[in-house]
């Protein structure tokens, strides 16, 4: 079983290239090698290859990186299942892992959805996309300085707010502040409980 990961940057058009591409590569390249894990292409799609368990937080994290660049944010489908062809490039490969976030991501635009998911189990698909419309309720609404946080927590979770803040040369109480604001618990919480609870 794997996970695939199809996504864009919306309001890419309105963003040179130069100012999001390195950050994106930057953290795929984080869960593996491109052509075969990950690619970028057409200008602002691009897929990546994860084991199921990863498949979540992968998403979230691509999140918070492209929204800490004001006005851009990504929608992503994430897609579970088998991979019954493997080509050079992540984009050329087949399964039902291919099959399954490819068919959702057609739909996210038209359902106004940035990240959702189908794993071909049903009841777990419903649990966890009406999960996922709860979250982005807060998550589409970060801004780049939320969205940084999150991302710094999602790397290092054992990272204290005081060390935090000396990354961000920032107060401790805007650390606070910002994570509560960005619903950072509830974050870790949905990561727990998706990790905890998918069985592939």
């Amino acid at each position: 079983m794997i996970a695939i990961l199809t996504g864009d940057i919306i309001n890419s058009e309105g963003h040179r290239a130069s100012e999001w591409m390195a950050i994106l590569k930057e953290q795929l390249s984080e869960f593996g090698k491109t052509p075969t894990d990950w690619e970028v292409y057409r200008g602002d799609e691009f897929q990546l290859k994860v084991s199921p368990k990863q498949a979540l937080r992968a998403a979230i994290h691509i999140k918070t990186r492209i929204k800490s660049i004001k006005d851009l944010d990504v929608r992503i489908a994430i897609g579970i299942g088998t991979e019954t062809y493997r080509a050079d490039s992540v984009s050329e490969s087949n399964g039902t892992a291919y099959q399954n976030s490819g068919r959702i991501f057609e739909t996210l635009k038209e359902q106004k959805l940035n990240l959702a998911f189908s794993s071909g189990t049903e009841d777990f698909d419903h649990t966890m996309n009406l999960m996922l419309k709860l979250a982005l309720d807060f998550m589409d609404e970060w801004t780049p300085v939320s969205a940084e946080v999150v991302a710094i927590a999602l790397a290092s979770p054992k990272m204290s707010q005081k060390e935090i803040a000396g990354q961000l040369n920032i107060q401790q109480s805007a650390v606070s502040q910002r994570q509560k604001r960005a619903r950072l618990d509830l974050i870790f919480e949905l990561l727990a409980y998706y990790e905890k609870t998918f069985k592939p």
